[in-house]
């Protein structure tokens, strides 16, 4: 019995003893700057770098610089590095800020663009500006780098295609002696025509006028 509780004894520091041997050599976090490889705590690469070969006992991490059209921004245990954003022409986009190995490229919008995905000062993704409303609606501002074309509609008694700044104010008919033959809307103006009354008296009269020729010109060749 006692060489039992003895076995048992020396098992119980045995594990004691191998638990603190390897919490000493191999913390469950390693400092600042440093990542975990295995059992070792490696010096992660600087900015502008990436990994090539852990840390070994004997030996720090192996870092190599990003190539061209990579980066790193910061300190860390990548394997390669991040891809540099392009800014394409033909997306609306152009350099603002060049990409470096330390930092991605920054980009913003050709002019006649505007940003729709904004990110850091930058623009990620840019949408062409409308050149013109719908009819019914005016143009209350045009577009900037941060936002699309303004449009507003037309209030009663105006009309607007959409391609202007403003609207025109439906025309009066009675005001130039015309009768209103079409009420306006707020994309098109107002249509007039001649008095109903006054094309009838005209016409009228115009018969009897040729009425009266051909009968005096028929009375004359007797």
């Amino acid at each position: 019995m006692i060489e039992a509780y003895t076995n048992l004894t020396t098992m119980f520091l045995l594990f004691i003893l191998i638990s603190c041997c390897f919490g000493v050599a191999s913390p469950s976090h390693c400092p600042l700057n440093e990542y975990r490889a295995g059992l070792e705590c490696c010096p992660s690469c600087p900015p502008g770098m990436h990994v090539v070969k852990d840390c070994e006992e004997r030996s720090i991490t192996k870092c190599s610089w990003c190539p061209d059209g990579t980066f790193q921004a910061g300190f860390n245990e990548q394997k390669r590095c991040s891809n540099c954003t392009k800014c394409d022409a033909g997306l609306g986009l152009k350099v603002k800020k060049s990409c470096s190995s330390t930092s991605d490229a920054v980009c913003e919008v050709l002019d006649g663009f505007f940003c729709s995905d904004s990110n850091g000062g930058g623009c990620r993704a840019a949408q062409r500006h409308r050149l013109s409303c719908s009819p019914g609606q005016y143009i209350g501002q045009r577009g900037a780098a941060d936002k699309d074309t303004e449009c507003l509609p037309c209030a009663d008694g105006t009309f607007s295609d959409g391609t202007s700044s403003s609207c025109q104010p439906h025309t009066r008919c009675e005001s130039v002696g015309l009768e209103l033959m079409k009420p306006g809307t707020d994309s098109t103006d107002s249509e007039c025509g001649e008095h109903t009354q006054v094309l009838k008296a005209v016409i009228s009269g115009t018969l009897l006028i040729g009425i009266f020729t051909v009968l005096f010109m028929g009375y004359c060749w007797r």
